[in-house]
Parts: structure tokens; C-alpha cells; sequence
């Protein structure tokens, strides 16, 4: 049973990380922070221009040396150095962008709470744990996805066509053939996924998901939930509250390669903080770095059979 207890810190800071990027996520191209526009053939970077220099190559000025010099320090260098930097991140915390950043996993958050709140589960997929009564919560859920698939449809064609043209012409039904075909489209397929498959996509249809996965799987190191098997008598009383708690739904207390898509958002954490809020050892997972990190993989297969049998 979980106790009431107010967000612990780290939960607030995320909350503050995630909705700040949910934000610049749908409003940087109407500030003009970030976006490509096809119209001009470039990218906009904080208002101004950003292309790869080779105007005055193109026109027949200039040599192919020093071409190949602003290619370099204009597009490879400035791509490169943001992946290594984003990498070795990744190689010490893993999928932290998923689970503090990621517009996506913003809104599969959402809708889990959502669901669980009007339907009795967090995905379609899971058996309720009471009858929905009606179909009005069913439409009221489906109908928010799809408001939400739209204001992403159209935050994506934002990024590659003048914001301040799209408003006015929506506004106006006035949007091109092609605006209107993209923004149809692309509101189908979001309604979809925020209604069926937002795990799964986050598991096996994301490709920045699965590269992050994959780095951080290659370092026995890394940040990871381990689980105190020392304590694992205090589990007895709890019903699999951090399973349950965790938005990717996945076994919590497991060894790392089953949490292959684990987003480090610490849910799993802060319901186990509930849970023994009355325990003076506090809870009984936390993130755990260095060798006991390698612990997790090394110790845990034989216990985690059992534990998995238990609950099921």
C-alpha cells in the first residue's frame, strides 16, 4: 500500500526539466530557436541563417580546398563534437534524455496517467483492475490523443514551413494541398501511437531510444536501478508497486539486460520511497554507479527468477 508522501526533489526537478523541454519543443520554431525552413532552403538557428557556406563554391568562387575547410568546420565538426558529447553522457546515465527530456515520453506519461485514471490501466494492452463503465472515459482518452497528435502534427510542420504563415492560414483553412495532406497524416499515425503504441515505440520504434539503449548496455558502469537483495523480505508486503510505477513497464528489480529500455526516470524510486516511508532504511532500490553497477548483472539472474515467479 503507498503511502501519501509529497514529490521527493529529484522528481520536481525532473517535472521542471521535462515540461521546460515539452515547451521549447512546440514553440522553438515560432521563436525561431530552432527549424528548417524549405522554403528559404536553410536551417534558422536562434534567428539567424545557418547553412553550410558553400554559396560562394557554388557560384564558382572560391577553390575546392577551401570549400572542403567551411564544410568542415561549418557541418562535421560542430555534428561531431555534439554526438561525443551526447554519447559519453549516454555512456554514464544512459537513456536520460528519455526519460528527463523527450517530448514522447512527456506524453506517455500523460496518457498513462490518464488512462489509469479514467480507464483502470495504464495501456489498452493490461487487464483493468476494474470494469470501465460507459464509453464516454474511452472517447474522452481517445479524443485527447488525438487533440495531442494534432498540436504535434502541426508543430512539425512548423519546423520546416514559416510559423507565422501556418498560424494565419489555419486559422483561415487556407493551407496548401500538401500542409493539409501532412497534417492529416501525421495526426493518424500520432493518434495511434498515443493510443496503442507509445510503449512499444519507445522500446523497438525509436531509433535515438535504442541508440542510447545500446551505448549504455556497452558500459557495465553505468548508472542503473539496483535492487537490495539483502532486504528483499520487504518486498513481502508490497504488491510489485515499482513495476507497476514504471511508465516503460518493465520488472524493476531485474537485471539490467531486462531493462534494456529503462529511461532512468526514477519512478520506480519514488514509489518504492512511499512504500517504505515507515522503513528506517529507507528504500530498498536506488541508482548505483562503478562496480556496483556490475554487481546488478553479475549477482542477480538466480534471485530474479525467483522473484518473478513469486509475483507472477
Amino acid at each position: 500500500m503507498i503511502n501519501a508522501q509529497p514529490k521527493p526533489r529529484r522528481e520536481k526537478i525532473r517535472m521542471l526539466t521535462r515540461t521546460s523541454f515539452f515547451l521549447l519543443f512546440i514553440f522553438a520554431p515560432f521563436l525561431d530557436i530552432f527549424r528548417l525552413d524549405l522554403t528559404l532552403g536553410h536551417f534558422i538557428i536562434f534567428g539567424q541563417p545557418w547553412t553550410l557556406g558553400l554559396e560562394s563554391f557554388q557560384q564558382g568562387q572560391g577553390d575546392a580546398t577551401s570549400a572542403a575547410i567551411t564544410l568542415l568546420t561549418h557541418a562535421f565538426l560542430p555534428v561531431l563534437s555534439f554526438i561525443v558529447i551526447i554519447a559519453i553522457i549516454i555512456w554514464k546515465m544512459g537513456r536520460i534524455y528519455c526519460g528527463w527530456l523527450c517530448p514522447h515520453f512527456s506524453i506517455v506519461e500523460i496518457f498513462n496517467d490518464m488512462m489509469l485514471k479514467y480507464l483502470n490501466r495504464v495501456t489498452i494492452w493490461e487487464k483493468a483492475s476494474k470494469k470501465t463503465r460507459g464509453v464516454l472515459p474511452w472517447m474522452l482518452v481517445f479524443f485527447s490523443c488525438a487533440l495531442m497528435a494534432f498540436v504535434w502534427a502541426f508543430s512539425l510542420l512548423s519546423y520546416l514551413l514559416p510559423p507565422k504563415e501556418l498560424i494565419p492560414d489555419l486559422l483561415h483553412f487556407e493551407l496548401g494541398a500538401g500542409s493539409t495532406r501532412f497534417l492529416l497524416v501525421a495526426t493518424t499515425i500520432f493518434t495511434l501511437d498515443f493510443f496503442f503504441a507509445r510503449h512499444l515505440f519507445c522500446k523497438f520504434g525509436c531509433a535515438v531510444g535504442v541508440f542510447q539503449s545500446l551505448i549504455w548496455m556497452g558500459n557495465s558502469k553505468a548508472m542503473v536501478v539496483s535492487f537490495d537483495k539483502s532486504r528483499a523480505h520487504s518486498c513481502q508486503s508490497c504488491d510489485r508497486e515499482c513495476d507497476r510505477a514504471c511508465p516503460m513497464r518493465l520488472h524493476t528489480r531485474s537485471i539490467k539486460r531486462a531493462k534494456f529500455t529503462c529511461t532512468q526516470c526514477g519512478q520506480c524510486l519514488n514509489t518504492c520511497d512511499q512504500v517504505q516511508a515507515d522503513n528506517p532504511d529507507g528504500r530498498i532500490i536506488n541508482w548505483v554507479t562503478d562496480k556496483k553497477a556490475q554487481d546488478v548483472d553479475r549477482n542477480a539472474p538466480a534471485f530474479d527468477k525467483k522473484l518473478l515467479k513469486k509475483d507472477k
